[in-house]
């Protein structure tokens, strides 16, 4: 039965998208001791390293509909199980930002316009970054992810130390695009703000879809194309 391995997925998205996009809503601008965009990079980041140690034995700690589809692309994921991955990691999500919602809208001043931690591109980017900006930024930085992920996992890499690989990767990401796109390269985790924001966040969630796995199978085809074996994966050790 794997559903186990669902189950640790929605709570791993549901720790990835409380932590990240609760960091950003809570904690980024709060007056004086903000942790600003570092802060909020290093968030992200850190819930992946401390779930890939603690469900990467479970699951794979994916955690991310891009990642499990690019490990399908890689050759490292059966694609039976993709759909389910997806769906327990929504699912997370959702879950994670109805619990963020009702914390952060018990603060006074608490305004949904303000954006709940979504994505966007054009007038809702950050920076003001384009559509186009916005769409080649997701689809790169989610390729370099995944690159990150099949090669920190593979069976001739250093044992251990993939989570801190991967984690810190995802840090370095949100560092350079937070601006442009409000860094999604995680469908999961840019649907549950979406859903509590509504309207422009609905209508521009596809982006933040489509960018992030096509970004992820190029990863995912890029390093299996590359390695010398594409398949060279410890059993036991996390898939992400």
């Amino acid at each position: 039965m794997n559903t186990k391995k669902y189950a640790a997925e929605a709570i791993g998205t549901f720790w990835l998208t409380f932590a990240g996009c609760g960091s950003a809503v809570i904690a980024a601008g709060f007056p004086q001791v903000g942790i600003g965009l570092v802060g909020v990079s290093l968030a992200f980041g850190l819930s992946v390293v401390t779930m890939a140690y603690a469900i990467g034995h479970v699951s794979g700690c994916h955690l991310n509909p891009a990642v499990t589809v690019g490990l399908a692309a890689g050759g490292r994921f059966p694609a039976g199980q993709v759909v389910p991955y997806i769906v327990a990691q929504v699912i997370g999500a959702i879950a994670a930002s109805a619990l963020l919602y009702v914390i952060a809208s018990g603060a006074a001043g608490f305004d949904l316009a303000k954006g709940f931690a979504s994505n966007g591109y054009d007038a809702h980017s950050p920076g003001k970054y384009s559509l186009l900006a916005s769409f080649l930024m997701e689809v790169v930085m989610t390729m370099m992810f995944l690159f990150v992920i099949m090669g920190s996992t593979h069976g001739k890499a250093p044992a251990g130390f993939a989570p801190l690989a991967i984690g810190l990767a995802l840090v370095m990401i949100h560092l350079v695009s937070i601006p442009v796109t409000n860094t999604s390269v995680n469908p999961a985790r840019s649907t549950g703000p979406a859903l509590f924001v509504g309207g422009w966040a609905i209508q521009q969630l596809w982006l933040f879809w489509v960018a992030p796995l096509i970004g992820g199978v190029l990863g995912g085809v890029i390093y299996r194309w590359l390695s010398d074996e594409p398949d060279g994966i410890v059993e036991g050790k996390i898939a992400t």
